[in-house]
């Protein structure tokens, strides 16, 4: 502060820290502590906890969470399923599909890892979205439309959740797709036993029925410009995922029988493909691995093969199984190898676990040598040698251990080691590394209106493609407003919104501006409150971990299947929670960075400074308050604040 603002004040400032003079600090510990108070009294933090910091799509997941375990309560008329899953889908409009094949990254991030286990976030988002489904819920269709045009390129995740979003914001969403039926890699990539069919319908009809349109078996480049799109919409979101498979990288791998993972899937999920041959090998490690390996197992083959009906000749589009119904089937012999050993794979533990349980055999840290092929040129087997593979940043290396070579027979040899871009067409937006270049807000470098997401950005995961497509819907929505792109928020998430729960209650809401001067004259909040969510991700350590006892996960019921009778089964595996296991599982949550009303800092004030707000004034977010004439600054609320909402701060 300079000396003229100092002059101009009519009274000095009550907080400064050092007095006029001063030109040496005082040693920290004598600077706060003082034996029985400190200058430090409480504010109320709301953070981003780690599970949502984790979760690409940003979803509010403490806040549905916190619905579905009873501490939040929905308005009036309004079921506390349905509250929470218009919480969660304002985020993610495929919850059901999500919650059977996200590897929930959120999971691995939940504070409450340090206490037991994580909670079953990914469990409770499936039950949301099958209860959703089942009470046949709706999105609600904008009050007014903005006269704008968006083209979406691809139906896919990113392309879906973009539509969704510009939906909802009032603009004309079209959705142009090569593909019969929309879905992308949801459909296309992912077999029924892990996605049925019958529940992604449901999940896209959602998106559709707020008056989206949809061109299909129109591909963008060939059978349409990009530059007829450009002029026909006010603005284009590319969504084209990555469903090219990688071949193998090694001597003898344009054998017809050595097929990608997405052409594999792909023939799978169009009814094509009946069978395959009796070994199969899969090349991998991630979850699309797992997916080949587990069809594989249930396919089986047949004795009697003739040659229009082998499995590659299917998978290239040439032929039907008419003769495959008629075989007896027998179980295939499938072996997955990977670069990683088995406990570094990148596939989720559980289907990695379901697969071996059903017979298939896993060779963690091998790598591809060599396709051995017969006088035919047909592909015989593989060879693999050992080997020791590792990240150094973001590029694999793989060492090769001389001497451990072998081979692994193969009547179909399937690579799963990544997925490509077509660009055909569209040669102008490759970036060189068989990608499209964008910024925070995921427009197209130097294309001003167009905008991208998923896997043409980075492959990654289904969810992260969602994050993707809502993030450019904000950046299109900006645009076609003629509005400046805004720099993204450090943590981008869907945080809770204390003044949506305000009008809720019918409290007047005014802004918040922080914590730095308090917000004790503010209908806004409590004194002294500060979201931080757009910027900091609580830690484990900033919690009174001692206030949760061991509760076990709800676990959802899995049917494991051996491999005799993996054999031919598409059913279903993962099944939903019952209500009561729902909510007993949200309530393992510990509302890490917002109160969830445990009286801790009540009860343990010495002072009764910490207050309950009165129940008029009240609502989820806005519990407690201080009475600042009597707070010592003991840091007793903080100290037993389970959840890390209280810090310390201030002045004296």
């Amino acid at each position: 502060m300079s000396d003229a603002t100092i002059a101009a004040s009519p009274q000095p400032l009550t907080f400064r820290r050092y007095k006029d003079g001063d030109d040496k600090p005082l040693a920290w510990q004598q600077e706060i502590f003082d034996a029985d108070h400190t200058h430090k009294c409480p504010t109320y933090i709301q953070s981003t906890p780690p599970c949502q910091g984790s979760c690409p799509s940003g979803e509010d997941i403490r806040g549905y969470l916190n619905i579905v375990r009873g501490v939040e309560k929905p308005p009036a008329g309004v079921p506390w399923q349905e509250y929470a899953w218009r919480r969660l889908t304002e985020a993610n409009p495929l919850p059901s599909v999500m919650g059977r094949v996200c590897p929930a990254p959120c999971e691995s991030g939940c504070n409450r890892n340090q206490v037991e286990d994580y909670v079953g976030i990914n469990s409770v988002e499936h039950f949301l979205g099958e209860w959703a489904i089942e009470h046949k819920l709706a999105f609600p269709k904008p009050t007014q439309q903005t006269g704008k045009k968006v083209a979406v390129i691809g139906a896919g995740p990113a392309g879906l959740s973009a539509a969704y979003q510009l939906a909802r914001k009032g603009h004309a969403v079209t959705i142009f797709d090569e593909r019969a039926e929309t879905g992308g890699m949801m459909r296309y990539g992912i077999p029924g036993f892990r996605t049925p069919r019958e529940v992604l319908d449901a999940e896209i009809q959602r998106i559709l029925d707020l008056g989206v349109t949809t061109r299909m078996n129109c591909r963008i480049g060939t059978d349409i410009t990009l530059e007829q799109i450009q002029s026909e919409f006010d603005a284009v979101f590319l969504g084209l995922g990555a469903q090219g498979g990688r071949p193998l990288p090694v001597e003898g791998s344009d054998a017809p029988n050595v097929v990608t993972a997405t052409a594999f899937l792909k023939a799978f999920n169009d009814g094509r493909m009946q069978h395959v041959g009796k070994r199969v090998v899969v090349v991998g490690g991630g979850d699309t691995s797992i997916d080949v390996a587990t069809v594989a197992r249930r396919l089986g083959h047949i004795d009697q093969v003739h040659e229009s009906d082998r499995p590659e000749h299917v998978i290239a589009g040439f032929a039907a199984h008419d003769a495959a119904s008629l075989s007896a089937r027998m179980g295939a012999e499938v072996t997955l190898t990977s670069v990683f050993g088995i406990d570094k794979m990148q596939a989720n533990k559980h289907e990695i676990e379901q697969a071996v349980a059903e017979g298939i055999a896993i060779r963690g840290g091998m790598a591809p040598v060599a396709v051995l092929r017969d006088a035919s040129g047909r592909a015989t087997g593989l060879r693999v040698v050992r080997c020791e593979a590792k990240f150094i940043g973001t590029r694999l290396e793989i060492k090769q251990i001389p001497g451990t070579e072998e081979d692994i027979a193969a009547d179909l040899i399937v690579s799963a080691i990544g997925q490509a871009v077509d660009f055909t067409g569209l040669e102008v937006l490759n970036n060189g590394k068989g990608g499209i270049t964008a910024d925070k807000n995921y427009q197209v470098q130097g294309q001003q209106g167009m905008f991208v997401g998923g896997d043409v950005v980075r492959p990654h995961l289904l969810t992260t493609a969602i994050g993707h497509g809502a993030i450019a819907a904000d950046g299109i929505d900006r645009h076609l407003r003629s509005e400046a792109l805004d720099k993204r928020p450090k943590v981008d998430v869907h945080s809770f919104d204390l003044m949506r729960k305000m009008v809720e209650k019918g409290l007047k809401v005014t802004t918040i501006q922080g914590a730095v001067h308090g917000t004790d004259s503010s209908a806004g909040a409590v004194h002294n409150y500060d979201n931080r969510s757009d910027r900091y991700i609580i830690p484990h350590t900033e919690l009174f971990l001692g206030h949760f006892n061991y509760t076990p996960r709800n676990r959802r019921n899995i049917v494991t299947l051996n491999a005799q009778e993996a054999l031919n089964n598409f059913e279903e595996r993962l099944l939903p929670l019952l209500e009561t296991q729902a909510q007993a599982e949200a309530k393992r949550c510990m509302s890490c960075g917002q109160c969830f009303e445990c009286d801790n800092c009540v009860v343990y004030c010495p002072q009764t400074a910490v207050f309950k707000v009165s129940k008029a004034k009240s609502t989820t977010g806005r519990y407690v308050d201080t009475d600042y004439a009597k707070c010592i600054g003991c840091h007793i609320c903080k100290d037993v604040c389970p959840t890390g909402y209280i810090q310390m701060g201030l002045g004296e």
